[in-house]
């Protein structure tokens, strides 16, 4: 394949990537009605790992080392574990696009993370485009919530900086794992712990959700979890990670247009611009110069 083709192709996949992360916040909306939190939030892992197995046993992929090992528990604290249970629970009682504008700041808390891993220091821009970024969220917030801020919205920010964390952790594993296998084998550590819980979960009442939920729910498992970020990792392998990353600003505004297509939500003007202003800051944080902390030893 041609290099000009690969790039393109990779810019596809990372689209694809993009548009399948932003139905995760309307899916779990429909489905955490009918299963619960706990079932939602790590039951789509559960189910995710039997694919994922499959895939890891017929690639007959080898077992990470140990140091590899401890940098995917933190991926899986984040990706399956903090990320998909506490977006479940906030989506129970705040709308999709409400969710959307707080969820635009994980590019932002990637980057930060990631030169914080690196052992970099963030520049005054960066701060600045944060600290923008973040108060535009607070105030959307509070807007919505009569003055104040509600636990469900305190649970967002915290699943985006701890999916940040995460993800920052899983780019720089994937240098020497693989792309698509950090979240395989993250999958694969935390499945194991969630089945008891989930099974306790578990209700008869269940098995007569309505159509649309079963497919929320099965779109979480399969896509959400596994399937998008295989998309999403090959893209960046594909068409350059600075490239294809670029796409991410896209997902607030998808999300919102899906909230209103397949939940009816009705998106006001204000919500719009409180999204462009936080991706516009999390366009200048992440383009933002960093400088290399130098330690006392570096300098003898």
């Amino acid at each position: 394949m041609q290099r000009e083709t690969r790039e393109k192709f990779g810019l596809l996949l990372g689209l694809v990537g993009v548009i399948c992360f932003s139905l995760t916040l309307p899916s779990t909306s429909v489905a955490v009605e009918y299963f619960g939190t706990t079932v939602v939030g790590l039951g789509r892992t559960v189910v995710a790992a039997i694919i994922v197995a499959v895939v890891l046993i017929v690639r007959k992929e080898k077992l990470p080392s140990l140091n590899q090992f401890k940098s995917l528990v933190i991926v899986a604290l984040g990706a399956v574990l903090g990320f998909p249970l506490l977006t479940s629970w906030a989506m129970e009682s705040l709308p999709v696009s409400h969710g959307a504008v707080e969820v635009a700041l994980l590019p932002l808390a990637t980057a930060g993370f990631a030169m914080l891993r690196a052992g970099e220091m963030p520049s005054l821009k960066f701060w600045i485009s944060s600290i923008i970024g973040s108060l535009a969220v607070i105030v959307y917030a509070l807007h919505l919530g009569f003055g104040q801020l509600q636990f469900a919205d305190l649970a967002l920010l915290a699943a985006v900086l701890i999916l940040g964390l995460s993800y920052a952790e899983g780019g720089k594993l994937a240098k020497e794992l693989g792309s698509w296998q950090v979240i395989a084998w993250a999958i694969m550590i935390g499945a194991p712990f969630f089945i008891i819980p989930v099974v306790l979960n578990v209700t008869t009442e269940m098995i007569h959700a309505p159509f649309h939920a079963w497919i929320s729910f099965i779109y979480l498992a399969v896509v959400s979890q596994f399937l998008a970020y295989v998309a999403w990792y090959s893209g960046m392998a594909m068409g350059g990670i600075a490239r294809v990353s670029q796409i991410q600003y896209l997902q607030p505004f998808l999300m919102i247009l899906f909230a209103t297509v397949f939940l009816d939500e009705s998106i006001t003007l204000f919500t719009i611009i409180i999204a462009m202003i936080v991706v516009i800051s999390v366009i200048l944080g992440k383009n933002a110069p960093v400088s290399k902390k130098v330690y006392a030893s570096e300098k003898n």
